[in-house]
């Protein structure tokens, strides 16, 4: 099975950090999509609000770089929650829990923080630690006999963070 959402938007409230009893960085908050359209000659937009979930070193950084209003695009995993409310009803929703975060406010755009973009106007990226992340892609080792050296030199590496990836699936694996 494949989770995995790519979301760029806005946030739209504050980050909320809080600790773990073990001492790991929580933060919550939510980011606004939007996607505009016609219908019937008419331009419409049309927006979402997802609440998202940073956990470890990229919940501090999170916290500290970045505001309500800026402008983030998060790569993740779709989590559905289900709790009891004050009233006794059942409640659920969907959030995204965040594995990969880019800053894409240029330095003069980000009103509460100070972290340091790039100066060509590129935008900061952040990415956790392979440790804390839910799973990591190691390249396969290459198992030719008649050139070892050569193939030990030409590993493969994972794009960059900044190239947003193309998933390529047969119809054969669509659950549905």
């Amino acid at each position: 099975m494949f989770n995995k959402i790519i979301l760029v938007g806005n946030l739209t409230r504050d980050i909320e950090l809080r600790y773990s009893q073990g001492g790991m960085g929580i933060a919550k908050t939510a980011i606004a999509t939007s996607r505009k359209f016609t219908s019937n000659g008419e331009k419409k937009e049309e927006v979402c609000f997802v609440d998202i979930t940073f956990f470890g070193r990229s919940a501090e950084v999170a916290n500290q770089y970045l505001r309500k209003g800026s402008k983030i695009l998060v790569e993740g995993r779709l989590q559905f929650e289900q709790w009891v409310d004050q009233n006794g009803q059942k409640r659920s929703k969907h959030s995204v829990i965040v594995e990969t975060m880019q800053m894409l406010d240029s330095k003069g755009d980000n009103q509460g923080g100070s972290y340091n973009a790039p100066s060509q106007g590129e935008p900061q990226s952040y990415q956790q630690p392979p440790m804390q992340q839910q799973q990591s892609y190691q390249a396969p080792q290459q198992q030719n006999s008649y050139n070892n050296n050569q193939a030990a030199s030409q590993s493969r590496e994972m794009p960059s963070s900044n190239s947003i990836p193309e998933i390529d699936i047969d119809e054969d694996e669509i659950p549905f």
